[in-house]
């Protein structure tokens, strides 16, 4: 597999909610090669388009579950969090963990489902001890304890937790969606580096 570099990428140092880009270190799975068992991995067609997706579709099996998984963790909202708060809990998990790229999705998301921009950019800019309400600052305080090492992440936040308002499911949400988080920012911090905005 060839390894690449990005010499001429200005690669960003601020936290932001622009649409940034994406550059791999490793090479993507050719398209042209891409199989019944690839498309199944891929579950949307739509990600062939990305070198991140292709660059895990080298091992489609694996790649189908953990889509799979963060589908569930994010869109499956009949019951729990509601959708902006499980972005919030990522993005707080990519704000804490350092990756720029995690952390300018999953801003965008909970602004589009929340409607707060100013207060998901604070985050940003702040940093996850910033304070915004009780509610969001007990889903951060949450996701940073489980993300700093799971085993500082107990009684006092499933408390705080309850005290802001959330049940047993909508808890349940917000270590599920730190939890991946914390595990996909390593991925993608370990497999390439964020890039500027595409112009146009």
């Amino acid at each position: 597999m060839t390894t690449i570099t990005h010499v001429d990428n200005a690669e960003p140092t601020a936290f932001t909610q622009d649409d940034l880009g994406w550059l791999p270190w490793l090479e993507p799975f050719p398209a042209e090669q891409l199989t019944e068992r690839h498309w199944a991995g891929l579950v949307d067609a739509s990600r062939s388009k990305s070198d991140y997706f292709m660059l895990l579709a080298r091992d489609p099996d694996i790649l189908q579950f953990r889509t799979k998984t963060d589908k569930d963790i994010f869109y499956n909202t009949k019951s729990g969090l509601p959708r902006a708060e499980r972005e919030l809990a990522a993005a707080a998990t990519s704000r804490f963990n350092g990756c720029i790229f995690c952390a300018s999705v999953h801003a965008r998301f909970a602004t589009q489902f929340s409607k707060r921009r100013d207060d998901v950019q604070r985050l940003l800019d702040e940093g996850v001890g910033a304070k915004i309400d009780t509610r969001w600052d007990a889903v951060i305080a949450a996701s940073v304890a489980l993300t700093e090492t799971p085993v500082a992440f107990g009684d006092e936040q499933i408390d705080a937790l309850r005290e802001a308002g959330l049940d047993d499911r909508e808890i349940v949400d917000v270590i599920n969606g730190s939890a991946f988080f914390n595990w996909a920012n390593r991925l993608m911090l370990s497999l390439g580096e964020p890039a500027p905005p595409e112009k146009g």
